[in-house]
Parts: C-alpha cells; structure tokens; sequence
C-alpha cells in the first residue's frame, strides 16, 4: 500500500471520526420506540442542533424531505407575526352610532366593523355593548350591520376538513370573528330537582335550548361518556335537544361546540346579547358597509404577545389563521382598505422568510439559502393535507427565533413538557423542553427548544407522517429525553 493512498485513507477515516462525533445515529431507545409503534424510519424526519450555532447537527434524519408538520407550523405563522406585526400590535373594532340618540333610543343603526380580531370572545363583545348602553342606548331604532370586508370572502364550510363541523377547531376564519363562532354549555347538577342546569354562552337570538336535562336514575352511576349520554341533537340550527341524562357523578362539565350554522351564528349572538342585557332591536342584524366618518369608538384586543401564548400553548386553529390573514393585511398591502386573502398572508410570509429567514444565520452569518426552502403555508394553522416545511427549515426558523430580541415571547408562548397546554400529558421529563406539538391523522410533530443537562439549548424537530404517527409519542418523548441528557 502506498504511502499516498495511506494518507488518504487516513484522512477520510479522520473525517468520518469528525462527522459522526457531530451527527449522530437515530438513538438506539428512540428508534427502538419507533420500531414499535410500526412506524418505519424512512416515514420520520429528525433535527437536533445546537440553538446558537451554525455547527453541524447533533441529529439530522431526511431533515431536507419535505414534511406536513400539522400544528407545528403554528410556529412560522407566530414568529412572523412577532416580527412583521410587533409584539404590542393589537386589533382594533370600531363601532359606530350611525344616528342620534334620544331618552335611551338611537334613531339610526349601530355599526360594528371587524377588523380580524383573533380574540373577540363573549365577555368582550358583551363589554363593548355595554359601552354601547353607557353611551345612554337601550333601544335601536334601526338595524345592527355588521362589516366583514376586511378579510376577502372565505368559505365557512367547517367540514371541509374532517368532516366533524361541530368541532371548535375547525372554525372558519372571519373579520368578524366572535366567540370563535361557538358556543359553550356548561352542565350543573341540580340533585334536589333531578336535572340538570344549562348554562349557554353567548345566548343565541331565535334558538330553542332546554334550560335542564334530567339526572340519570342511578346517582351513583360512573360519569363515562357524558356526552354520548345526553343524547343531544344539533341537526337544527334553530334548535338544540337533548334526549338522554346527565350523570350525577360527571359533576360540572363544561361542552364547547362549534353552532351548526356558522354562516348565521354572529347574528344571532350579538341580537341574543343584546336582548339578555334588556336592549331593543326594532330592526334586523345584517351585513354592510361601515359608515367613512370616525368611529364613536374603538374595542381593542389583548395585545399579540398575549394571543400568541394562545394560539401556541393550545394549538389554536382559527386564532392561527386570524393571525395570517393579518399578515397578509398588514404588511403585503400598503391600503389596508383591501381585503385581506391567504394569497397576500403567503405572499408576506414567504417575502420575510427570504429576507429574515434563509438569508442570515445565527450572528448574521450568511450560509446557502437552498438549504431552508420556505414553507408551504396553505392556512397558516396547519389544519391542512397540504402544508409542507422540512426539518431543516423548521429547525433554522427555531434558530432564527433563539437569536432574536423576540425569542422569551416565543418561547414563553410553546407548551412546556409535562406542565401545561398540550403537553401537560407527556411522558417525558418534566420542564426538559418548550416544544409546539403537531397532531393530525396519520401526523405527529414536535418543535421547539430542549433545555440539555449540559446548559446548552437544543432546537428539536421531529415530523412523523404515516399511519401509525398517533402510536409513535413514546419515540418522541424518548427523544427529548435523550437529548436532555445531552
């Protein structure tokens, strides 16, 4: 053997010493994990690197094939809004009384512009009617109209994902959105009066809703089921039944449902709020156009800091896709009388990708954008069959984010294994990780950032797209923990 060929096989052996110490195997625990929950490694991508550095990875699995991460793309959607919006950018609805008001009647209509408010929850459009009422109104002598026009007309068929309408998170994105287009019923037992009590919020204007259901014969029956039990019938927008019994033992639950006619649910809550606080409405509530003089005033919501711990710690769908439409409002058009559509959101969000995301490193280090193509953002939530980011380029963005003087608000906004929001249920250690988690059929996703023994900070990705990916959570929770002993 020569000397030269020694001295080469030397050099590559040296180099392939240096590799692996950096990029390390898939953990034999981890893959074991995997293993068992018959998911195949080639259905998996992984990415561990070092928070605050451009070293090479720690863990790279087809961290570059494109992957549909679910929920986990909440996390571009957040830190875009951070940095585009700012972290104090609030919403605003304005309110207008379009006419004269007289011994407690306004000869006119009251006007409530939307303007993509993620938040507007009932306690807050109760407060704003309340302003209304303070400003001496307890009857309108005209119509309530409502203006929509600040995001571009979108469906509102809440199947069209899942096919399960009733379900909150499959609410539909709305200028005006309130309640997040649901209702929720909160379950009493009355034992003395055998039933039940109903409490619904907001009250809907022309729905029929029993106020009890009665208690279950057996008062030691286990609570089980509850919802199967009570027999309940939502088929008719105009009606709720319920056929069954409520379980004495189930004690106070709490039931949100998404209304089965999203299309007519603002109407109907804000007349059935209206009339709860004594108020008249001697017209209809209806669609149209905001006056153009000033509003008599303005309703803002908690500020993006506050709605992003929201949107990320309970994985949020319809709080998510208010945020990236907003986007596309606020910054891809300069006149912010244009409708706001998820081409304009994609378009903002892919602009800043390649001037903030794929052009600069950690430390403003410049490095080859090809590796870290933009994300396919479909609705900015990722309740889609489409959305698409590799490892790699989730893992950059978390890099990104760890640099940036934003990083405590988004990182502060991520679930915390085994304490709160949807990890408070994880099996791995408790406070190791600030993880975004990711859940659809067939889809299992973790993002974040891992607290490593060693006092360095880790970004994790792991995407798991197969049939089996529900079954693969002891694997990821092997991994964090693994990577917290780091």
């Amino acid at each position: 053997m020569s000397r030269l060929f020694k001295r080469i096989l030397t050099r590559y052996a040296a180099l392939v010493a240096a590799a692996s110490a950096f990029a390390q195997p898939i953990p034999v625990d981890v893959a074991a994990a995997f293993q068992r929950a018959r998911v195949p490694l080639d259905s998996v991508s992984l990415l561990i690197t070092r928070a605050d550095t451009t070293a090479p990875a720690l863990l790279s699995h087809r961290a570059q094939t494109p992957m549909n991460p679910a929920s986990a793309m909440k996390l571009v959607t957040t830190f875009a809004a951070l940095e585009l919006l700012g972290p104090n950018y609030t919403w605003r609805t304005p309110v207008w009384l379009d006419g004269k008001v007289n011994n407690g009647v306004l000869s006119g209509n009251l006007v409530i512009q939307g303007q993509g408010d993620p938040k507007l929850v009932v306690e807050r459009v109760w407060l704003l009617l309340r302003r209304v009422q303070a400003l001496g109104v307890r009857q309108i002598d005209g119509d309530l109209i409502l203006d929509r026009s600040a995001f571009a007309p979108l469906p509102l068929d809440a199947a069209e994902f899942d096919g399960e309408p009733l379900r909150p998170y499959n609410a539909t994105p709305d200028a005006l959105l309130i309640n997040f287009k649901s209702i929720v019923m909160t379950f009493t037992p009355d034992p003395a009066n055998g039933v039940a009590r109903i409490e619904y919020e907001p009250p809907l204007a022309g729905v029929q809703r029993p106020d009890t259901v009665t208690l279950a014969a057996d008062p030691l029956a286990a609570c089980g089921d509850y919802r199967a039990a009570l027999k309940a019938d939502f088929s008719a927008p105009q009606r709720i039944r319920f056929d069954g019994r409520y379980p004495l033992s189930c004690a106070e639950k709490v039931w949100p449902l998404a209304y089965s006619d999203p299309a007519s649910f603002n109407a109907r809550a804000l007349a059935g709020l209206w009339q709860s606080m004594g108020g008249v409405l001697t017209g209809t509530v209806r669609e149209g156009a905001a006056p153009a003089t000033g509003a008599t005033f303005e309703v803002l919501s908690p500020t993006l800091t506050e709605l992003v711990r929201d949107i990320n710690k309970f994985s949020n769908n319809v709080m998510a896709q208010q945020v990236f439409l907003t986007l596309g409002r606020a910054t891809a058009l300069t006149d912010n009388t244009i409708s706001a559509s998820k081409e304009a959101a994609t378009q903002a969000v892919r602009q800043w990708w390649q001037q903030r995301i794929a052009a600069d490193a950690p430390g403003g280090i410049s490095t080859n954008s090809a590796s870290w193509p933009p994300p396919d953002m479909d609705n900015g939530a990722g309740l889609s069959r489409r959305a698409r980011i590799t490892a790699a380029s989730l893992g950059r963005l978390l890099q990104a984010a760890y640099a940036s003087p934003l990083m405590p608000e988004l990182m502060s906004s991520l679930p915390i294994v085994g304490v709160d929001g949807t990890l408070k249920r994880s099996l791995a250690r408790p406070y190791s990780a600030h993880l975004k988690t990711g859940s659809l059929k067939d889809v299992l996703a973790l993002a974040g950032y891992v607290h490593a023994a060693d006092g360095q900070r880790y970004c994790l990705v792991a995407l798991v797209n197969h049939p089996n990916a529900r079954a693969a959570k002891p694997a990821l929770d092997a991994l964090v923990d693994w990577t917290a002993a780091q």
